[in-house]
């Protein structure tokens, strides 16, 4: 077999060399890369191929909702685990020795990658080096400049990847890519929650069925920065995107009839997640509330939500961490892209896990919503779960003794 790949028979993607040369409705950035992406793509390499490279250029909640799938992939690659590298990202970089052990992982960091060519240039050489034998992508929202433009230039004797979400606007990178891999696996329509499609993908590869599994991670590091003691109560008020913060006077409400029973509560998040001054007013001088926000790394972060009696969390990554690491938790979602990550379907939701919503007309916007004036406000969905809502998912987890469920 040739070192390039033949294009897959999917009619969708099938397109002939000549667009492939000069495809068009490609945007600047993709034309920007044009050149040391061509150069670094025929890059002679030596090796022989092996192993199979695993793409994951996401975020450490869609990682964890995958994580599980790819204990299936040497048994249905027909390799031992040590020939899988996952190819992921600098944000998880730092628990990824423990997450994937007795794999290899080679992080990059994600945002260099898509802007800066130099960057990309020689993170492209490395993944040539590698010369995988397969390429693996199965995430369905993806960027093509990342994701799949690292499948193409592995340059494996096989490359297979998810068939993805695709928009208007990225119609024609996604075609250029997918075009060319040997192998695409429609996981489903949207929305299809993502640890199905990762089941369903591997489920393809192999042959046969693999059932859905629920979320886990090994994690035995406690490097806690508070005191082992009186139980503790960790809040997640931020998110990256504003909009799926919860109004941070709940989150002060709750932390303020947690202290009332004797329990601690830990306030974490980055320091760049900046929230209102009057946030937590009334508890900041109680010395069992302990604020860490911008005062923890990913791998204390782990520790703390290990260690706790319960996470009450926005619809962010640190969420599906916690419920992967087993600890009650409760998360509070909007209607984005609802059923797609969270809430999870009910037969790998655990018992002690609860997504609180509050279920409005216009969900599945895609997070593009026309119903706030101001973009620093929460979403309608989001600021419409109720305080009641959430202390009555609190109380049920806290039970452990219930039945998975979804309150809205």
């Amino acid at each position: 077999m040739t070192e390039r790949n033949q294009p897959n028979s999917d009619p969708n993607f099938r397109r002939d060399t000549f667009w492939r040369m000069l495809p068009s409705g490609m945007r600047k950035r993709w034309w920007l890369f044009r050149l040391p992406d061509l150069i670094a793509f025929h890059w002679p390499v030596f090796k022989t191929r092996r192993g199979v490279l695993v793409i994951r250029m996401d975020g450490i909640g869609d990682m964890v909702l995958f994580r599980r799938s790819l204990d299936h992939y040497a048994n249905a690659f027909g390799v031992d685990q040590a020939e899988i590298t996952v190819l992921g990202c600098d944000s998880w970089a730092s628990v990824a020795g423990e997450l994937f052990a007795g794999y290899r992982v080679d992080a990059i960091n994600e945002h260099a990658y898509a802007q800066r060519p130099v960057y990309r240039f020689f993170v492209n050489l490395r993944v040539r080096h590698r010369a995988p034998a397969v390429t693996v992508n199965d995430s369905y929202f993806r960027r093509a400049l990342m994701a799949d433009s690292l499948t193409w230039i592995s340059r494996a004797q096989r490359t297979i990847s998810a068939v993805p979400y695709i928009s208007e606007r990225t119609r024609s990178e996604f075609t250029y890519y997918m075009s060319q891999v040997c192998e695409a696996i429609d996981t489903g329509l949207y929305p299809t929650h993502e640890t199905l499609r990762h089941f369903r993908f591997i489920s393809s590869v192999a042959g046969h069925d693999t059932p859905p599994e629920t979320p886990r991670l090994n994690w035995s590091k406690f490097t806690l920065q508070i005191d082992t003691g009186t139980d503790y109560i960790v809040l997640n008020p931020g998110s990256n995107e504003v909009g799926r913060r919860w109004p941070i006077a709940g989150y002060g409400n709750i932390a303020g009839e947690f202290l009332a029973q004797g329990l601690r509560v830990v306030v974490v998040g980055k320091a760049k997640e900046a929230l209102p001054e009057e946030a937590f007013a009334a508890q900041k001088d109680d010395p069992d509330f302990i604020d860490l926000r911008g005062r923890t790394n990913l791998p204390q972060l782990l520790g703390l939500l290990k260690g706790a009696a319960l996470v009450v969390s926005n619809d962010t990554g640190p969420a599906h961490v916690s419920i992967a690491l087993s600890t009650p938790t409760v998360v509070i979602i909007g209607g984005g892209h609802f059923g797609c990550f969270v809430p999870y379907p009910v037969e790998i939701t655990p018992a002690n896990a609860r997504f609180v919503y509050h279920v409005m007309e216009c969900y599945h916007c895609f997070w593009r919503c026309h119903k706030r004036d101001d973009t620093r406000q929460s979403f309608p969905c989001v600021a419409a779960v109720t305080e009641d809502q959430v202390r009555t998912a609190c109380s049920e987890v806290l039970a452990s003794d219930t039945a998975p469920s979804a309150v809205q």
